[in-house]
């Protein structure tokens, strides 16, 4: 019982190992929030306000709006039955 088929399981040999991949420096972020190019230090600065748990967090006033009017639309469904 020869084995004359290639492993399938393992990885093709011009593609770059994992353990290499993680020690790479990234030199190019984008923002998470809208995609933007940032450079590395701007990238690090983000990460860190995003991570603050004292940061104030601030919504849109149409998503404040929309917020609202669910909340009203909680409180006069038991009393009009018959509202989408």
């Amino acid at each position: 019982m020869g084995w004359s088929q290639p492993v399938l399981g393992l990885p093709p040999a011009d593609e770059t190992p994992e353990e290499v991949l993680r020690t790479e420096i990234i030199v190019e972020a984008r923002s998470p929030l809208d995609g933007e190019p940032l450079s590395p230090s701007e990238y690090a600065e983000l990460q860190a306000q995003l991570q603050d748990p004292n940061r104030e967090r601030t919504l849109s006033s149409e998503v404040r709006y929309v917020i609202f009017l669910l909340q009203l639309r909680r409180v006069i469904k038991p009393v009009v039955p018959f509202l989408p």
